[in-house]
């Protein structure tokens, strides 16, 4: 037998074809092959919804590349990864090549394996199978309906608000949360509440704790009944009046269970958390760990395919876990039978497994030296994480004592781990850090001891909005609502970033204004199009469709008719100035007019509504007054150790020396965005979004003065299939459009991707 096997990564490639031996010609796609043409009519809603596809420009080679090699061969393999755009992959492949009339006579099947190793290969080659049709059925349903969405909205969009902007299906709904955030947080009234916290000893141990009002004048209290200063002195003098003793003490063990492994959204989050990573910089890292590293000689796979929603762990992998266990920690640490988690996600395929590693023998410690800072943390993450979710229970004491005086209570509450279990190894991060509360231990306490009051100190709190989403809450948000899937959360989150959508503020999500008039005009006239509840229907009929259950060109109808009605309506009877402009109760001091919020080219102000005939214009927060004192960041200038203010310029927001005159030192006010994409000058930095003083982008290696490299075109995270640059760049003139062009400038390679 000789055959073709097609995988998608060129490093795969390499490492299956030396698994594999002779009989196997190994190649790769380098991900999709076909796609929809860049112009309207791809997705035929006259012909019901015949699909369009044409070969990508610099895909072609690989084609060529592979039907070369299958004239000499009988089998095509098709190992492209095991999700729906992998199954989509294989089929391209496949009918590509029967268009070409290459299959007559050849065997087709396709295998899959969620690691790279030896063994797992062997296995997926000795058990073939075929292209699964309802997966490429539900992809090529969700491709049309991002690009129904996409080539209609975004057109209504450069006419409504501004040229330029896009809509996506999940992308809107995204913002639309985002938004809905700071509306929420902008809205938002603080109440106003008191606590009186009391330090305290008992007469048998001089071992200080602390107790809160619990009880006052014979009632339990609640969360706002000391709601002022007045009353909050009131109750602290009946404390500090009172004689105190316990009299009640309750004690209990309670069990605390690991985390279940990770799964692609959960492996963003914690990523997230522990090391700052964003989604699309965890997957890429997964990426190259999924893909392997050269280990005693051999490339392997170092961890389970990444994009994944099932928590399952093969049974082979359970022994091995198990065994790890017991001989590195003992048998104290491993529980009695395996630990089995409940898949959350209503379509999680469980022939599927968690994000795990391929050997646990692998440590952490002994990879060190095999793998990059960021590849080390997180290959850390999904080992701990892993080995961790097998581990026995951590157990604690806890203990609460009540401590009364007549009619006033306090109440004391403490825990103790008596076993740390797998808190030893591994503790899952939280999405509010600030809100952690350590274990708090009491000293022994028995009904009837005496207790000291030493002090009595009330406190003032008030109550705060819901925090502004990171890029872990967001994804979290996300997977609750059922929008997105595993494959869709980092390039959703670089979207909204790449459009200027949202800004990153302390790694929080703050939409521009630009992003909340976009989000807000789609919420008034396509409300259930960027509706959560509307966009995981749609997600629970694109997995009905994967699973076989329905068929993919219903949903195309049922979703299209009224939305075109709405685009054509829209269309019609919206003025941009309906959009982009709000009245206020302002009267425009020349004519008399009201004055309205209008979005310019640096976001918004107030402007007569009287224009052209009246020109007043002044920033939203503008005023006549003496101008504010300006506001300080928490930044100091490294050149003269003063305070950094917050000022505004012609391009926006940015941090000058409080010093100024004197020191003119000048930094944006937020790190300028990291494209992730390494320096091929310094193999050290990475290039960042950066402008000139003109206001014209541009991308300088973030060592800068160390590394002077800079780009005027955007570089792209694609190797260029002609010279095998590292990476290609996005230019963007009048005259040719939008196209791909090598950053090698003697390599004479480009793509158009738009015209002008």
């Amino acid at each position: 037998m000789s055959a073709v096997v097609v995988v998608e990564s060129p490093a795969k490639a390499k490492t299956i074809e030396k698994y594999l031996g002779k009989g196997y010609k190994v190649l790769a796609s380098y991900g999709h092959v076909r796609a929809f043409p860049k112009k309207d009519g791809s997705v035929d809603t006259e012909n019901d919804f015949a699909l369009k596809y044409v070969v990508i420009e610099d895909k072609k080679k690989r084609l060529d590349a592979i039907e070369k090699a299958l004239k000499k061969a009988d089998t095509l393999i098709l190992a492209s990864d095991l999700d729906r755009e992998g199954e989509a992959i294989a089929w391209h492949v496949a009918d590509e090549m029967r268009l070409r009339g290459l299959l007559e006579n050849k065997q087709i099947q396709r295998i899959t394996f969620n690691q790279i190793t030896r063994k797992a290969i062997q296995h997926a080659i000795d058990n073939p199978t075929e292209i699964n049709m309802p997966l490429v059925d539900a992809q090529q349903a969700r491709s049309a309906l991002d690009y129904l969405v996409g080539f209609t909205l975004s057109p209504l969009l450069w006419r409504k608000v501004r040229s330029g902007l896009s809509a996506g299906r999940v992308q809107s709904v995204a913002l639309r949360l985002i938004c809905e955030r700071e509306n929420h947080i902008r809205d938002f009234k603080p109440k106003e509440y008191w606590s009186i916290e009391t330090a305290c000893n008992s007469e048998t141990s001089k071992n200080p704790f602390k107790a809160l009002l619990h009880v006052l004048d014979g009632k339990k209290l609640t969360k706002f009944d000391i709601n002022n200063q007045k009353l909050a002195k009131k109750a602290a003098k009946t404390v500090e009046s009172g004689d105190f003793t316990v009299s009640d003490v309750s004690k209990k063990k309670s069990n605390q269970n690991p985390a279940p492994p990770f799964i692609t959204s959960t492996i963003q989050m914690e990523a997230a958390r522990k090391h700052g990573f964003t989604a699309r910089k965890t997957m890429q890292i997964a990426q190259k760990l999924y893909e392997g590293e050269e280990v005693d000689g051999e490339r392997v796979g170092l961890i389970t395919y990444m994009r994944t929603d099932s928590i399952m762990i093969s049974a082979e992998a359970l022994d091995e876990v198990r065994a790890h266990i017991a001989q590195q920690f003992g048998n104290d640490y491993l529980p009695s039978k395996v630990r089995v988690f409940k898949t959350k996600s209503k379509n999680a395929q469980e022939a599927h497994e968690a994000i795990r590693p391929t050997s646990f023998a692998r440590t952490p410690e002994s990879m060190k030296s095999s793998l990059s800072a960021d590849e080390h943390k997180l290959y850390t993450l999904v080992w701990k994480r892993t080995v961790a979710s097998q581990m026995a229970a951590a157990v604690l004491d806890q203990v609460r004592a009540d401590l009364s005086s007549g009619n006033t209570s306090l109440r004391a509450n403490g825990s103790t781990l008596t076993f740390p279990g797998f808190r030893k190894l591994y503790i899952e991060g939280t999405d509010e850090p600030s809100k952690e509360v350590d274990d708090k231990t009491l000293p022994p306490l028995e009904v009837g001891d005496v207790i000291k009051v030493n002090s009595v100190e009330p406190k003032q709190h008030f109550t705060e909005p819901k925090p502004r989403f990171s890029e872990a809450t967001l994804v979290k948000e996300m997977e609750n609502h059922g929008i997105g899937r595993p494959s869709t959360y980092a390039s959703i989150l670089n979207v909204l970033r790449e459009r200027k959508y949202v800004e990153m503020d302390k790694k929080r999500f703050v939409p521009t204004d630009v992003g909340e008039i976009v989000s807000k005009f789609l919420k008034d006239y396509f409300g259930d199009i960027v509706d959560t509840n509307f966009t995981a229907d749609i997600e629970d009929k694109l997995d009905e469709i994967a699973r076989g259950e329905k068929d993919w060109k219903p949903l195309l109808r049922d979703f299209w008719t009224p939305f075109k009605e709405r685009i054509d309506h829209t269309q019609e009877n919206v003025k941009r100035s309906d959009v982009t402009h709000e009245e206020t109760d302002e009267i425009c001091p020349e004519c008399s007019k009201p004055m309205a919020i209008k979005l310019g080219r640096y976001g918004k102000f107030l402007a007569c509504t009287g224009y052209p005939e009246c020109k007043v214009a002044k920033p939203l927060n503008g005023s006549d007054e003496a101008p504010a004192e300006p506001e300080m960041s928490e930044e100091k200038c490294e050149k003269c150790d003063s305070q950094m203010a917050i000022k505004m310029g012609r391009f926006g927001k940015f941090l000058g020396c409080s010093a100024y005159p004197k020191c003119k030192n000048i930094q944006p006010l937020e790190k300028p965005f990291d494209t992730e994409i390494p320096c091929p000058e310094c193999n050290k930095g990475t290039f960042l979004e950066k402008k000139s003083r003109r206001g014209k982008v541009f991308y300088s290696c973030a060592t800068y003065p160390k590394c002077k490299n800079a780009l005027w075109n955007k570089p792209l995270d694609k190797k260029c299939p002609e010279c095998k640059a590292p990476f290609i760049t996005e230019k963007i003139t009048k005259r040719n459009g939008t196209e791909h062009v090598c950053v090698n400038e003697e390599c004479k390679w480009k793509e158009q991707i738009e015209a002008p």
